[in-house]
């Protein structure tokens, strides 16, 4: 193949990486909405899309849903480094990548129970997200620490369990704030006498 044909393909590939991204955004919209069982062809409204392209793509329910889980987690992977480079301080990345951490816990309505299902693609998804984001989250740790605006002996890893375990109660009630529950925990690992900046 020749540089010029490799060179033509490029942007139909990045293109339909796009499409795809644009594809599970629409369907993370619906499951919010409506929880991971709503039908394909709201998905395929919201995506403004036919649903034989959703089919074309995603040929199961699990694939969209294993899908929608992994592009949402690399989102939010990808956000820390991009917070730490735009906020006016490490705790301030911090404390607005928990506040995507969080969106990304309590939007997942039913999924919870799907990941505990038989199906085989499921398995590999906590692992995935435990090594996408943790060290992500370390990151924004460290960078808090180094530049003295928190002291914790709290992991990467227990910050985050913890903040789950916050997040647990939005799922079963309209009235139950996560994020102001996790800013309280958040705002305790700033150094006494400091206040959280956002």
């Amino acid at each position: 193949m020749s540089d010029g044909d490799q060179s033509a393909r490029r942007p139909r590939r990045a293109d339909a990486r796009r499409n795809e991204g644009a594809l599970l955004d629409a369907a993370a919209t619906v499951f919010v909405a409506s929880g991971v069982e709503a039908p394909v062809r709201n998905i395929a409204a919201e995506a403004g899309v036919g649903t034989a392209t959703i089919y074309r793509h995603f040929p199961t329910r699990a694939d969209l849903i294993i899908a929608v889980y992994r592009h949402q987690v690399e989102a939010c992977a990808d956000a820390g480094p991009a917070l730490l480079a735009s906020c006016p301080s490490p705790y301030a990345a911090l404390g607005r990548w928990i506040d995507l951490f969080v969106d990304f816990l309590v939007t997942k309505h039913g999924l919870a129970g799907v990941l505990q299902s038989d199906n085989a693609g499921f398995e590999n998804l906590h692992a995935y997200f435990i090594d996408r984001l943790v060290p992500v989250c370390t990151q924004l740790l460290d960078a808090a620490k180094a530049a003295g605006e928190i002291s914790t002996p709290l992991s990467a890893l227990e910050l985050m369990r913890g903040v789950g375990n916050l997040c647990i109660g939005a799922e079963r009630s309209v009235d139950y704030d996560a994020r102001r529950l996790v800013g309280v925990l958040v705002a305790g690992l700033r150094r006494t006498g400091r206040g959280r900046t956002d």
